[in-house]
């Protein structure tokens, strides 16, 4: 029920207690109704279940299919090698699943271990877990809350709630009641909220909700659900299950064919399986995780960190960045960006103490001196971020907060109250005392002293102007006394006020935000602010970063949002680029609307209020500096700098290797296709069956090893970030790449067979050996030319990927090696060729590189006249 706008007494009626408490008979009773008051997590799921879950992928069931028959026949070398790729992919899995599941942990973590509550009228000190609705509780500053409350009585209470709303200051509470039931959580002001912290005062309160009834424990239940899988996961799933279907199907065509022809049954099963192992990239898996292994390593250089490595290369896929505002966007540090003195605005820049006025040089003092910031050891400001900015203004001005004190020590004060809306400090100097009072513009212009109509009318519109900007505006007064006044005497101290002037003041965005915000238009990247701030502030800081730039971006709080249905909301969730004062619930809600209209999206955040949505969006981003634990475990990277800007790199990153995972499944397709149509062509030709279980197998481990491998080291694109992203449900066949291997794999299939043909034919009895080189050279060309999907090999740095090319290298002088290398000719049925020989395979094989430049070529050419 909605606590916050029924009257304290109607409350404590229907939680049948009273402010003097519960009795002690009474607890046991609603314990036994209510239960503990702790976070509960569903039953997970036993290590060994999430171990053996990994082996589910199809690819992965017909690798160890493949592994066991090539034991069965006496392979066990590749038989192991596969096993083995296996295992170790499914314990990274593991290991991945298995940390994800800390997330409710540290929910529990987060909750007070006790609170002081009236039982029998009396205050006592229990474990919070047992406190039940109904329980009176006493909050003082420095208290976790520990369960939802309604607030009965205040004294200066302020509570910290940024973990849950998102609101980045302190917010002031009373115990008044609501008009209104539909009241975004940030401005219920008389509730306080499981998990929040009590920055300042006083309060008792009632207890309403516990365990997973609180806002906190709805946010446990949300994250209990499934999470997204990755573009990458969707695609490779796809991938291996097709690939794997057809291997299959070709092995066993070859196998009956070869039978038909009158081949020996043993010797055409153990080439039929032997080219299934080829043909099915066992390395892949292991190629993967490599890649993303790289650039989670590379990440961490720039800021990023990878909890769970599918997420490298989901940055690469979002189309949409739902990002907070305050720290990510801005800078997290409330900076003076106007001032408003003696009717007129005064950048902070353009002060200076030399030549100004005598009311600016007051308003310095009044912003100086009613301040409670102090320095740390190292000289650092320390306090309320509001004073920190005004403290910083006088100090940018020459004036040394600390010094000033000294030449007007302050004698007294009378705190701000939310009622009043003001603050006031007395100081003594010589043999005078001054009041400067610093709160609302428009409440100081009701206390000022012979104010004129106009002058009032100026101040209002200032006032009107900045907070236009979204600045928060703070107005300075003093008053000049030849007695020391009693604080007793609040009217008469917050009266006749000499008008100073005001400030507005901002948390600015980021400079490399705003940089950030434009490359990501480039790169077809829409951002948007999701804030628990309000409305008008949001706005400004996404005009000024360049969020809110069309005509028909909308911006929507979440009282707005609650009253579209959901079919409204996800007819226009497109169009809308800043959500301000949202709840949880809204924030999964925005997420799940993205992800309906076919969208991938990246969530960041630093609360318990973002670890639902982080869970659930393509890819969760928590913050480093200012997370929680829960958004932490809850999200799939980490920003250790909270800083908007890294996120673009991380998506550069992302499609740099999603396009080296590519590349390698081009590399290897198109060799696996090579061997097949080889070994599945001769027959038809006439010609004996080219290659033996032992030459596939050995093509299979040399060029899908090292060189495959070293694919995933390749660098970046040029304009890599001046392309759209790839559409969500895009093929891993997509842009050529099938085609690709088909024509390619048929190239290296024709060449092979007409050089077989050719030695044959001349009565060459070393025709095997040099058919067999052909093939191996063949890949190491290919694997040079697809470095790059368009610019030529020679055009590129060639030592850019130092590994790709040692691992060719390395790949020639290991096949030079069996076959100059005696004691390996008869394990792998080579004969050494002569200088002659040796140079008719390098060139012919060489054709495969060639053919793959002049595609290229074309690409360029058809790419400059699009």
């Amino acid at each position: 029920m909605a606590w916050h706008n029924t009257n304290i007494e109607d409350n404590l009626s229907k939680l049948n207690t009273s402010t003097k408490g519960l009795s002690s008979d009474e607890i046991p009773r609603r314990v036994e109704e209510y239960g503990l008051n702790v976070i509960t997590a569903q039953k997970k799921k036993s290590p060994i279940t999430l171990f053996l879950a990994q082996f589910k992928d199809f690819m992965i069931i017909v690798l160890m299919a493949a592994a066991v028959l090539a034991g069965v026949f006496g392979d066990l070398i590749d038989a192991t090698a596969i096993l083995l790729i296996v295992i170790i992919n499914a314990i990274v899995g593991f290991v991945q699943e298995y940390n994800a599941e800390k997330a409710i942990e540290s929910l529990k973590k987060m909750a007070a271990s006790s609170a002081v509550v009236i039982r029998d009228g009396k205050p006592v000190t229990i474990p919070a877990e047992e406190l039940v609705p109904g329980d009176i509780v006493k909050l003082e500053a420095g208290n976790i809350v520990p369960a939802d409350l309604r607030l009965i009585e205040t004294s200066q209470l302020k509570v910290t709630e940024a973990s849950l709303t998102g609101e980045s200051e302190a917010v002031e509470k009373n115990p008044d009641t609501l008009d209104s039931e539909d009241v975004p959580l940030g401005d219920r002001l008389n509730m306080a909220f499981k998990s929040t912290h009590i920055a300042y005062g006083r309060a008792t309160a009632v207890v309403v909700n516990t365990a997973m009834h609180t806002e906190l424990g709805k946010i446990a239940g949300m994250l209990q659900g499934e999470e997204s899988k990755t573009p990458l996961q969707h695609r490779l799933a796809a991938f291996g299950k097709k690939l794997s279907w057809a291997v299959l199907a070709i092995c066993a065509l070859v196998f009956i064919i070869g039978i038909i022809r009158g081949e020996e049954p043993l010797p055409i099963l153990l080439t039929a399986i032997s080219l299934a192992v080829a043909a099915i990239p066992e390395a892949l898996p292991a190629v993967v995780t490599i890649a993303l292994a790289i650039g989670a390593k590379r990440m961490v250089r720039q800021q990023a960190l990878i909890r769970k490595l599918p997420a490298v290369e989901t940055l690469g896929s979002v189309t949409y960045i739902c990002s907070d505002k305050t720290g990510t966007l801005t800078k997290n540090k409330m900076t003076v960006e106007k001032v408003y003195v003696e009717a007129n605005f005064i950048a902070p820049a353009d002060m200076h103490l030399d030549g100004i006025s005598e009311n600016e040089k007051w308003l310095l003092h009044a912003l100086t001196l009613n301040n409670d910031v102090v320095a740390d050891a190292n000289k650092t400001a320390m306090g309320d971020p509001t004073e920190i900015a005004l403290y910083e203004l006088a100090e940018q001005n020459n004036i040394s907060k600390f010094e000033l004190e000294e030449l007007f020590p302050r004698v007294n004060e009378i705190p701000f109250d939310g009622d009043r809306k003001m603050m006031t400090t007395i100081h003594r100097h010589d043999n005078a005392y001054f009041s400067f009072t610093k709160g609302a513009l428009d409440v100081l212009v009701t206390k000022a002293a012979g104010l004129k109509g106009e002058d009032s009318e100026k101040l209002k519109e200032a006032s009107d102007t900045m907070a236009m900007d979204g600045l928060r505006v703070l107005g300075f007064a003093m008053r000049k006394w030849d007695h020391e006044p009693s604080v007793e005497e609040v009217k008469t101290i917050e009266s006749n006020l000499e008008i100073l002037g005001a400030v507005g003041m901002m948390d600015p965005p980021r400079e490399e935000a705003i940089q950030a915000v434009t490359e990501c238009k480039t790169a077809g990247i829409k951002t948007v602010m999701i804030t628990g701030d309000h409305p008008l502030t949001a706005k400004t800081i996404a005009k000024r970063i360049g969020i809110l730039e069309e005509n028909n971006d909308e911006v929507i709080t979440g009282p707005q949002l609650d009253a579209l249905t959901d079919q409204e909301f996800t007819d226009k969730v497109e169009h809308i680029r800043v959500y301000a004062r949202v709840s949880p619930v809204q924030k999964l809600k925005i997420v799940q609307a993205l992800q309906e209209k076919g969208q991938f999206v990246a969530m960041t955040g630093d609360g318990v209020n973002d670890a639902p949505s982080l869970k659930k969006a393509n890819i969760g981003i928590a913050m480093g500096i200012t997370g929680t634990d829960v958004s932490k475990e809850a999200g799939h990277m980490i920003l250790l700098d909270d800083n908007f800007a890294t996120i673009v790199k991380s998506v550069k990153s992302g499609r740099r290797i999603y396009d080296n995972i590519r590349k390698f499944i081009k590399y290897v397709l198109t060799g696996n296709s090579g061997e097949i149509w080889t070994i599945f062509l001769a027959p038809f030709f006439g010609l004996p069956v080219p290659l033996l279980p032992i030459h596939i197998l050995w093509i299979n481990l040399v060029t899908d090893g090292l060189p495959g491998l070293a694919l995933a080291y390749e660098p970046a694109e040029k304009g890599i970030m001046k392309r759209p992203p790839r559409h969500p449900n895009e093929s891993i066949f997509s842009k050529g790449l099938g085609l690709h291997a088909i024509w390619v794999g048929l190239l290296m299939g024709a060449i092979t067979l007409i050089t077989q043909a050719f030695e044959i034919q001349s009565g060459n009895h070393d025709w095997q050996t040099i058919v067999f080189t052909v093939l191996c050279f063949s890949q190491m060309g290919h694997v040079l030319a697809i470095r790059s999907d368009q610019d030529s090999f020679f055009t590129q740095r060639i030592f850019s990927n130092k590994r790709l090319i040692f691992s060719v290298a390395l790949t020639f002088l290991l096949q030079l090696m069996i076959i100059y290398t005696p004691v390996m000719n008869p394990i792998f049925k080579t004969a050494p060729l002569s200088l002659t020989d040796l140079g008719i395979a390098m060139a012919i094989s060489s054709a495969v590189f060639f053919a793959v430049e002049i595609e290229k070529w074309f690409k360029r050419r058809k790419s400059r006249t699009v």
